[in-house]
C-alpha cells in the first residue's frame, strides 16, 4: 500500500553524530544569535531601524530555542528546558506585538492607497466617483489612530519587559545555554538517526495531520471564495498548521536539512496571518460609532480586499504543499 505523506525536507542521516552533540551546536549556535540581537538592540539607541532589526533578531533565536526544546525535549533535562521554554514563548511574543502592529498599519495603508485610485473599484450606490478617495482618507486616518495607540502601548511593554527582573532572568538563562546545554546523558548520547530523527518524524506528522484537515482541494482553485467569510473559526486551523509548520522547520534546522521549501510554504501562511489580522482590524474600525457612511464603505472595500489576500496565500500554501507530497511505499 502507498501512502502520501508531506516531507518538506526530512534530514539526512548524520553519520555516527550523537543527539546530544547536533542538539547542543544547534542549541548553542541559536543562543550566540540571541545574545548578539540582545547586544544590537541594546546599542541601537534611537535608531529606530535597528532596534527593530535587533528585536527580529531576538525573537527570531528565542523561537528556534523554544521549538527546540520542545520537539528534542526528552534530550534535555526536561525541568530546566520546561522553564526556559515559557520565558522564551513570552518573550518573543511580548516582543512581536509592536513589531505586528506596525506592520499591519502599513499594510492597510498601503492597501487603501492601492484601492483609491483603482478604476476598477465602484463607487458606492448614489455617490459620486470621488466616494472612495474621501472614505479612504478618513479610514486612514482612524486606523492609524486606533493602531498607532496599539503600537504606544505594545513599546511601552517591550520597554517595560526589557527592564524587568523576568527578562535579565531569561538572558542569563541564554548566556549558560550559548557555552552550555543541560542535557539528559542517556539519551544525547544516542545516534541522531536514532534519537532526534525519529523525534522530529513526530512534529512532521502532527503537522501532516493537521494539514489534511484544510479544505486544500478547495484552495487549490483561486477566486473560490471560501476565504472570503471574516470568521474566526475558519481562520484558527490554518493558523495552527501554521504554528506546527515553524516548529518542524526549527527541528529540521537543527538537523541540517534543506528547508526551502518549508520556508516558502512558511512564508505563504504568514501572508494568510498577517491578512487575517488586517482584515480583522478593518472589520474593528467600522463598528466604531458615529463613522461616515464614505468612512465606513471604504473599510468595508478595505475588508474584502484583505480577504481576498487570505485567498491567495491559501491557494500559494496549497500549491507548496500539495507538491510536497511524495507517495511512500509500505
Amino acid at each position: 500500500m502507498a501512502q502520501r505523506h508531506h516531507d518538506l525536507g526530512t534530514a539526512d542521516v548524520l553519520g555516527d553524530s550523537s543527539a546530544g552533540d547536533v542538539l547542543g551546536a544547534y542549541l548553542r549556535a541559536q543562543a550566540t544569535a540571541f545574545l548578539r540581537g540582545l547586544r544590537l538592540h541594546e546599542e541601537s539607541g534611537a535608531d529606530a531601524a535597528e532596534g527593530v532589526e535587533a528585536a527580529r533578531a531576538i525573537r527570531g533565536a528565542a523561537r528556534r530555542i523554544s521549538g527546540s526544546l520542545a520537539t528534542y525535549r526528552p534530550v534535555t533535562e526536561t525541568g530546566w528546558a520546561d522553564g526556559l521554554r515559557t520565558e522564551l514563548t513570552w518573550l518573543s511574543a511580548t516582543l512581536a506585538d509592536e513589531h505586528r502592529y506596525g506592520s499591519r498599519l502599513a499594510r492597510l495603508l498601503d492597501a487603501l492607497h492601492r484601492l483609491s485610485g483603482s478604476p476598477g473599484v465602484p463607487a458606492p450606490r448614489g455617490a459620486a466617483r470621488g466616494s472612495l478617495t474621501v472614505g479612504s482618507a478618513r479610514a486612514a486616518a482612524l486606523l492609524e489612530r486606533q493602531l498607532t495607540l496599539a503600537r504606544t502601548r505594545a513599546h511601552s511593554a517591550t520597554l517595560h519587559a526589557l527592564g524587568s527582573s523576568r527578562f535579565h532572568a531569561v538572558a542569563d538563562a541564554v548566556a549558560v545555554l550559548a557555552s552550555e546545554v543541560p542535557l539528559d546523558t542517556v539519551a544525547a548520547a544516542g545516534r541522531t538517526d536514532q534519537v532526534l530523527v525519529p523525534l522530529s518524524a513526530q512534529v512532521a506528522d502532527r503537522l501532516a495531520v493537521a494539514a489534511a484537515e484544510l479544505p486544500l482541494g478547495r484552495a487549490g482553485h483561486p477566486y473560490n471564495a471560501d476565504a472570503l467569510v471574516d470568521d474566526e473559526s475558519q481562520d484558527a486551523p490554518w493558523h495552527r498548521v501554521r504554528t506546527l509548520l515553524r516548529v518542524h522547520r526549527y527541528a529540521q534546522e537543527a538537523l541540517g536539512a534543506d528547508v526551502a521549501r518549508l520556508t516558502t510554504a512558511g512564508g505563504a501562511l504568514d501572508r494568510h496571518r498577517d491578512a487575517a489580522e488586517a482584515a480583522a482590524a478593518s472589520a474593528q474600525a467600522a463598528r466604531t460609532p458615529r463613522i461616515a457612511p464614505a468612512t465606513a464603505y471604504a473599510l468595508g472595500v478595505l475588508h474584502a480586499d484583505q480577504r481576498h489576500e487570505v485567498e491567495a496565500a491559501r491557494f500559494d500554501f496549497q500549491r507548496v504543499w500539495q507538491r510536497a507530497e511524495t507517495p511512500v511505499a509500505t
